[in-house]
């Protein structure tokens, strides 16, 4: 037989990657891309052609990895922690020659090369997957969007802009409210997130700072405690009007976080040669340009001369902010809230003052209703109506209101109500605008159902504030009680008289059956290994993945040891297998995984329009929780390790990336979810549904390639498998119609990438994680370079990031999220305490000795090694995610809740399975020395 030859190694890179030669400057060629941006629609079928200059033989990257440098310094050291098949293939490759002694150190080094390379190439696949993707996803995504996103084609329009601070879908009737209705029945309508910048200490927003944030598009404040008058406008001369304090109003936006521009709606409309005018104080803030000047004001809808004269008139209808004002003040500055009755004559004379105001408008005005503040001591959403043409030219139709700020149907933001006006008029959109035009979204409903709908909606974010911070709260207790539960039953010990056991260390027929499952091959690492088996088995070492590692687990959990009812071992430790105790342990660790998906999962059911919102809102996520666990627990794969774990993880995973997909319903007043009522996000996936969402998609797919090494899948197949789903789970993260999630892509690369390699049997290094590091923040900069080069009004917040970076105000929006992270941190002490107990839990707890012996962590990982692996890889992508996101201490927190109880139901199954330790027979006395003897006679 020929000896077989071997391709020489191309040079390592000079840093040290293990990256083709090529792929090193794809951050420069990306920088290059918004040059050609004119080009991508228009040629989206020759992409695949027209690459930024990758070779062909990079193309094909995954099919010549024979060709990737060799680590020559460690080989000889490590040729032990090769798995088997690889040295059997380096065996096959060489021939007879493989018996030689001169040819050992050439099939060792073969055998290593094998074995790296379904690792670089599941990574180099899935990066070059995710780059391809995002470079034909995004001119096609810019291309189908709905035409009501684009610019308005239609004559500029007139706005009649009608604020009513405080105005709720509840406040609405038939009978007290009749033109109100009436223009719900005409058009189109939306609940209203109206949050701005809050007073100190108090998360709402004021009726002076509502109209400054219409004034500017984005969210604006007031200087000082509670909630301040409105300023009363300065007549000119001319019949307009200037806002006293404008210029230290502004100067306050710098402070703020967010650097409101004050009077960007009025100074649009002028530059684009409208006129606008003002009735009542608050309207005047809204209206009014970057100076602080009205071109007209009046104090009452009579007063206004000739509306047909004016593009845009803003309304002040300011009774229930007005009544709101006379009331007893809180330790806050802020007044305390109204009684029904005041509360529902303020409303009626809010709804005279809009009907007389309509009654004097002309044909062809839009009008736009909107509560744009809260009057009560806690926020609310809040009304948005919209009747009469739309930017398209279309009119606003019975319906709901939609915009692509929110994604979500009959839910807008405050900004919004800007971005709206200042487009109906036909002036252009500013960018300091983050908002969106109002879209009519939505089948046609009487108004009664419309109505009753929206109060529900804000009857729901109403009970889950009041029921989110004592969920947490038990939430976070009984997490604590069951870990402390946990250990207990997994620390006690019950020995046999006068024996005692021998913690940590395998039976010799565990040894046994491990070694002949081994083959002959490896014999050498098992020696090895049983000198250390109290340590952790390394993931991915030993080629038997998913078989059981000991007698035990072939019988199905009953150990040959077991004696008389087989409740205790020969030396009289009781048998896991047979233990209650345990079985109660595990089923209520997987009800716990399952809490974390369960509480999006309720969304399927109203639970806030039951009697007992907080009863209803448990009951439902534990009855969603227990039917996940039964799901876990009804087929065969409840017998493996990672069976449970591995179906709680995959309905996690999969249920978040079609929630995703599909809207994000599901997370839209979940208590892990968003809460529009803040406004902090709308759709995508917010920082805590991210953490859940990761984490399961890890641990899944570390259950999946558990069940595919069992089956004796080839490995390169398991990490295609596993590379495949993982790039697609990072895809929808990050991409803007789906996730939307800058900071998360970043971490759950680098997560994904550290259980591949470690799959893969290789070892992570430092090197490495820069590297994917480096790929991961390459990849989310593309893709919010791709969603920059849409219309403004298709943006998502990945690329209005882009411009402000190109505007000279990332430095403010990265400070901002800073300090929210550094406050989330270290003020919320009990998810703090949280993550430090399920850490602590898990290395000091699972990863020692048990009162059956062995340590359960190490255990599971001997029984299923993959854990290791994908335990690892969801906890480095929550620790990223910490420090990449503004919710702090929020994310490791929920990553936790999911990852500690499913490892511990995973640790309680390998304990079932794994043999019993045993104690020793007493060793005999020993026998003198002639040391000894010569010191007794002398």
């Amino acid at each position: 037989m020929p000896q077989a030859t071997f391709r020489a190694p191309s040079p390592l890179p000079k840093h040290g990657s293990d990256l083709p030669e090529g792929q090193h400057n794809l951050p420069e060629r990306l920088r290059a891309l918004p040059a050609r941006q004119h080009d991508l629609p228009g040629h989206l079928s020759d992409l695949p052609g027209r690459l930024p200059g990758l070779p062909e033989h990079q193309r094909n990257l995954p099919g010549r990895q024979g060709t990737l440098p060799e680590h020559r310094s460690d080989l000889s050291g490590r040729w032990h922690d090769l798995p088997g098949h690889g040295r059997e293939l380096s065996g096959r490759r060489c021939g007879e020659y493989a018996v030689r002694r001169r040819s050992a150190q050439r099939v060792r080094r073969s055998g290593a090369q094998g074995a790296r390379r379904p690792a670089l190439g599941a990574l180099a696949a899935l990066l070059l997957t995710l780059m391809l993707t995002t470079v034909l996803a995004a001119p096609a995504s810019a291309t189908t969007a709905p035409a009501t996103t684009a610019p308005a084609t239609a004559a500029p329009g007139r706005v009649a802009l009608i604020g009513v601070p405080g105005l709720e879908w509840s406040d609405l009737d038939e009978s007290r409210t009749p033109n109100l209705w009436k223009l719900v029945t005409q058009g189109a309508s939306a609940s209203m997130s109206t949050r701005a910048v809050p007073p100190p200490d108090r998360g709402i927003t004021c009726p002076v700072a509502g109209w400054l944030t219409v004034s500017a598009g984005q969210r604006a404040g007031t200087p000082g405690k509670g909630c301040p008058p409105t300023p009363a406008p300065r007549p000119t001369a001319d019949g307009g009007a200037a806002v006293p304090g404008w210029a230290e109003l502004s100067a306050h936006q710098a402070d703020t976080g967010y650097a409101a521009q004050l009077g960007t709606l009025g100074q649009s409309v002028a530059d684009a040669g409208g006129k606008a005018a003002a009735i009542g104080p608050g309207a005047a803030l809204a209206a009014a340009d970057k100076a602080g000047n009205i071109t007209r004001y009046a104090d009452t809808p009579e007063a206004l001369p000739d509306p047909s004269a004016y593009t845009l008139i803003v309304l002040d209808a300011p009774e229930l902010a007005d009544a709101w004002s006379h009331r007893p003040l809180d330790q806050y500055g802020v007044p305390t809230a109204m009684p029904a009755a005041t509360r529902h004559a303020a409303v009626a004379k809010a709804d005279a003052r809009i009907g007389a105001f309509l009654a004097t408008l002309p044909p062809g005005f839009t009008t736009l209703v909107a509560g744009i503040s809260d009057v009560t001591p806690s926020a609310h959403l809040h009304v948005a109506i919209a009747a009469g043409p739309s930017p398209t030219g279309q009119p606003y139709g019975p319906g709901h209101l939609t915009a692509t700020s929110t994604r979500q149907d009959a839910l807008v933001t405050i900004s919004d109500l800007t971005a709206t006006a200042i487009q109906l008029t036909g002036a252009e959109h500013p960018r300091q605008v983050v908002g969106r035009p109002w879209q009519p979204n939505g089948a046609a409903a009487t108004p009664a159902e419309t109505v009753t709908g929206l109060a529900d909606a804000d009857l729901a974010s109403q009970v889950l504030r009041e029921v989110r911070g004592p969920f947490f709260a038990v939430f976070v207790a009984v997490q604590l009680l069951f870990y402390a539960f946990a250990a207990l039953a997994l620390r006690r010990r019950r020995t046999p008289e006068g024996h005692p056991t021998q913690a940590g260390h395998p039976t010799p027929q565990t040894d046994q059956a491990r070694t002949e499952e081994l083959g002959t091959a490896d014999r050498s690492a098992q020696a090895e290994e049983a000198g250390t088996a109290d340590r952790p088995t390394q993931g991915g070492e030993t080629g038997a993945a998913g078989r059981p590692a000991s007698p035990g687990a072939a019988q199905g959990g009953r150990s040959p040891h077991a004696t008389g009812s087989g409740l205790r071992a020969a030396g009289g430790i009781d048998v896991a297998s047979a233990s209650r105790l345990l079985v109660a342990v595990q089923v209520v660790s997987v009800v716990s995984g399952a809490i974390a998906v369960s509480t999006f999962l309720a969304q399927l059911v109203p639970w806030w329009s039951l009697g007992a919102p907080m009863t209803a809102l448990i009951g439902t996520i534990l009855a969603t929780a227990a039917l996940i666990t039964g799901l876990a627990f009804a087929g065969p794969w409840r017998a493996h390790v990672l069976g449970p774990l591995t179906v709680v993880a995959a309905v996690t995973s999969v249920a978040m990336l079609v929630d995703v997909m599909t809207g994000s319903t599901l997370q839209v007043n979940a208590v892990s979810g968003y809460e529009p009522v803040t406004g902090g996000r709308f759709y995508g996936f917010s920082n805590i549904a991210f953490a859940i969402y990761a984490t399961g998609t890890i641990l899944a797919l570390a259950g999946v390639a558990q069940w595919l090494n069992g089956r004796g899948t080839p490995r390169v197949v398991v990490m295609a498998v596993c590379a495949a789903y993982g790039g697609l789970a990072v895809f929808a993260d990050g991409w803007p119609s789906w996730g939307a999630d800058f900071g998360g892509v970043p971490a759950f690369v680098v997560g994904l990438a550290v259980f591949l390699i470690l799959l893969s049997g290789r070892r992570v290094s430092i090197v490495k994680l820069l590297l994917v590091g480096l790929a991961g923040a390459v990849l989310i900069g593309a893709i919010a370079v791709f969603d920059w080069l849409r219309p403004d009004s298709q943006r998502t917040h990945l690329g209005t990031f882009v411009q402000q970076i190109i505007d000279g105000q990332a430095l403010t929006v990265v400070a901002r999220k800073f300090g929210a992270m550094v406050g989330v941190t270290v003020g919320n002490w009990s998810l703090t305490l949280l993550s430090l107990v399920a850490l602590a839990f898990l290395f000091l707890v699972l990863n020692r000795p048990s009162r059956w012996g062995a340590s359960a962590l190490g255990q599971a990982y001997a029984l299923a090694p993959t854990l290791r692996a994908g335990l690892f890889g969801a906890l480095t992508c929550a620790l990223i995610g910490f420090l990449m996101n503004d919710s702090g201490i929020a994310i490791p927190a929920m990553a936790l809740t999911v990852a500690v109880p499913l490892t511990l139901a995973a640790c309680v199954r390998a304990l079932q399975l794994a043999a019993p330790t045993t104690a020793g027979p007493p060793s005999g006395p020993a026998a003198p020395t002639a040391s000894s003897g010569r010191a007794r006679r002398s």
